[in-house]
């Protein structure tokens, strides 16, 4: 024998399971909704902009200038000679007599950034005449001579003297860079 609800029971049974489903429902979205405000880490303010990766200094490289007629030394952080293109290096102060001249030393990551590096100089220097023996140019720096020339991944240069003497001085330099 099987058994039958009268059919009004059987609608307040499927009343009662949807009440109890919508109860249950109602719990699970409100407890969502506060786990979601309830964040593990504040929002940023504001959005930082990314850093510049800086330039590391320049390495003192004071050993490598001749001895002869030296004043002092100094590393430059960037701008080596005044020039926007140059990174920071090392400066030489010489003097000879009356004759005050100085050289310059940088070294690049590569010997392809030095050779990228030097028809800057070309343009910088007023007058600039390739000097095809020595891979380097010459020409004036507000007036000033400038030797300045690419060895692997090194630009060094001279400047305040004659393109003869500066040649001179830039053979000898350029013995002492690897």
């Amino acid at each position: 024998m099987t058994f039958r609800r009268p059919a009004g029971a059987r609608a307040n049974r499927i009343a009662d399971i949807l009440l109890t489903m919508r109860v249950a429902t109602v719990f699970v979205l409100a407890f969502a909704g506060l786990l979601a405000s309830c964040g593990s880490s504040p929002k940023p303010s504001a959005v930082e902009a990314p850093r510049k990766a800086e330039a590391p200094k320049p390495t003192d490289e004071s050993i490598l200038f001749p001895k002869e007629n030296l004043v002092d030394t100094k590393v430059v952080d960037q701008n080596l000679m005044n020039k926007s293109f140059m990174p920071g290096g090392t400066l030489a102060r010489y003097k000879k007599g009356k004759v005050e001249y100085e050289m310059f030393i940088t070294k690049l990551p590569t010997a392809l950034d030095a050779a990228i590096l030097l028809p800057d100089w070309e343009k910088a220097l007023t007058g600039s005449k390739l000097i095809p023996t020595f891979g380097g140019y010459f020409g004036e720096d507000a007036g000033r001579p400038v030797f300045v020339f690419s060895k692997g991944a090194w630009i060094a240069g001279v400047a305040g003297l004659p393109e003869k003497e500066a040649d001179l001085q830039a053979r000898t330099l350029a013995a002492q860079l690897d």
